[in-house]
């Protein structure tokens, strides 16, 4: 976390700005609740987390996702970006 303003660091890129906070909020909570997860437990973790955010009225464009990943991967191990590897590869197969 940035001691300055209490947001990790791939919320401060610059590709990420244009993108409304509470959009970016939700998706730091999906990274943190998502980091100790199973293959097992990432499915269904993943469809409550796509009704939730049809609850809150939260969805992405394209340009956003790819910008927020870009940014996020900057700041992860390569354990973490095999884990949100293997997210995207789950939600593209729902589609």
């Amino acid at each position: 976390m940035d001691s300055q303003n209490g947001s990790p660091p791939w919320m401060q890129e610059p590709s990420v700005q244009g993108i409304p906070k509470e959009k970016l909020d939700f998706l730091q909570k999906l990274v943190f609740e998502s980091k100790n997860l199973s293959q097992k437990e990432l499915l269904p973790f993943l469809l409550a987390l796509a009704q939730r955010s049809r609850n809150e009225n939260i969805s992405f464009s394209q340009e956003e996702m790819n910008a927020i990943i870009n940014a996020i991967k900057k700041y992860s191990t390569p354990e973490e970006i095999s884990k949100m590897n293997q997210i995207m590869r789950l939600m593209a197969q729902k589609k």
